[in-house]
């Protein structure tokens, strides 16, 4: 008997995909286990595997479709024996149709642009954000209640991520969806200047989840900002001396500022926290979203429980997710669930810059460069090696008070940095 094989869901709160690209052709025979098919992400490229043992019937979807919604038929996996011909027609090789919304909020606009899947976060999660009506899909993890209760909202489950066990959506999810009102993200249609010439670049998964989420943090999350200058120099004599003990890999700042970050929200713990409506969750440990440039966009892989990694074990880890983040195999669970996340653009030569908030994350810490400064020490002019950073606070959860202590802790631990190798 024929087997269908589906679309994944490679994440909780994946409602479609990509198909990128066939690894197989029809009549090819494989084993369980077996790649058939890439799947494309907004975050990296998958593989699907063959369930059982059998023979490629019909392909589906044809390579290169986009937004094929999960748990269609991409491909018939037929017995040992079985014959083609008994296969059922295959439909024409293109993605399936998308539903219409179900409802619109009263004050949306004409039209709005479908939004593109949050990416799953399986650590409760803030107020979801309520951004334009996207299909529902019935792979969506959902309590029957917290349907009913979107559906008279007018609340996409799409654009909630839910806070139950996996990722499920339930009551409290939809009820704070609802207590932060409607948000509309539909962008007016650009008009390029004819004159000046351009060619048209569609939008990968990926730059399409990079709008969405960057739009509704924005428009969402009340961001205020808090600057400090750190002296490097006592910092930098340490990395000197470890890496010249080291016999494997070179240890970069950017370690020790993963580390110190980390401690310093152990230190503040009221700093590592997220907002999800009428309640606050306030993490045990420190998992560091670590923001990596890839082609195409940005990616952030987790370095999880950082503050009980040593400086080496953090290098290492973070060289195999840039490794991993830039071949594009990252795993949902190597960029999903962060409590905190760093931008750092020093290596570029950016003195200092504002980062936006990464949701439902409270904050992010913008690295600037490290570089020659005049400092005054004692009264007495002196030439130090500083590096600004900045603070992006989630004024929801975090007030002024207690981004400044964290921000305290941070600069007492990269000036004196032997408490980061203790």
């Amino acid at each position: 008997m024929s087997t269908e094989i589906l679309m994944p869901a490679l994440s909780p709160t994946m409602t479609e995909g990509k198909l990128g690209k066939w690894l197989v052709a029809k009549g090819d025979a494989v084993a369980a286990g077996d790649p058939v098919a890439e799947i494309e992400t907004d975050k990296a490229t998958m593989e699907v595997e063959a369930a059982e043992d059998g023979v490629i019937g019909a392909l589906l979807v044809a390579e290169g479709t986009e937004d094929v919604p999960v748990n269609t038929p991409i491909a018939v996996l037929l017995e040992e024996g079985e014959d083609a011909a008994a296969v059922p027609a295959a439909k024409p090789p293109a993605a399936a149709p998308k539903a219409a919304p179900k409802a619109a909020p009263k004050a949306a606009p004409k039209a709005a642009p479908e939004a593109t899947p949050a990416v799953s976060h399986p650590t409760p999660p803030s107020a979801p954000s309520l951004a334009s009506p996207a299909p529902a899909s019935p792979r969506l993890f959902a309590s029957p209640l917290a349907r009913r209760l979107a559906e008279q909202g007018g609340v996409s489950l799409a654009s909630i991520s839910g806070s139950g066990p996996h990722g499920r959506i339930v009551k409290r999810d939809v009820e704070a969806a609802l207590a932060a009102g409607p948000v509309t993200l539909a962008t007016p249609a650009a008009v390029p200047p004819a004159a000046a010439g351009y060619e048209k670049a569609p939008l990968s998964l990926m730059r399409k989840t990079i709008a969405r989420r960057l739009s509704e943090s924005k428009q969402t999350i009340p961001h205020f900002y808090l600057t400090v200058d750190v002296e490097l120099d006592a910092l930098l004599a340490l990395r000197k001396e470890m890496n010249a003990a080291a016999e494997d890999g070179k240890l970069s700042v950017n370690d020790f500022i993963i580390k110190a970050v980390a401690l310093a929200l152990k230190k503040t713990p009221d700093a590592n926290v997220q907002f999800a409506g009428d309640v606050l969750y306030r993490f045990n440990q420190a998992d560091i979203s670590v923001a990596v440039a890839i082609g195409g966009g940005l990616v952030t892989p987790v370095i999880r429980a950082a503050e009980d990694k040593s400086v080496t074990r953090i290098s290492h880890e973070m060289a195999e997710l840039a490794e991993k983040a830039r071949a594009g195999s990252l795993a949902p669970e190597d960029y999903s669930g962060g409590t905190f996340s760093i931008s750092n653009l020093g290596m570029f030569g950016i003195k200092n810059f504002l980062a936006v908030i990464n949701p439902p994350q409270a904050g992010i810490l913008a690295v600037g460069r490290g570089e020659p400064r005049a400092v005054v020490r004692d009264g007495e002019l002196a030439v130090a090696t500083v590096m600004s950073v900045t603070l992006s606070c989630d004024h929801r959860a975090v007030d002024g008070a207690v981004g400044a202590a964290f921000l305290a802790a941070f600069k007492g631990l990269i000036e004196k940095p032997f408490a980061l190798v203790l």
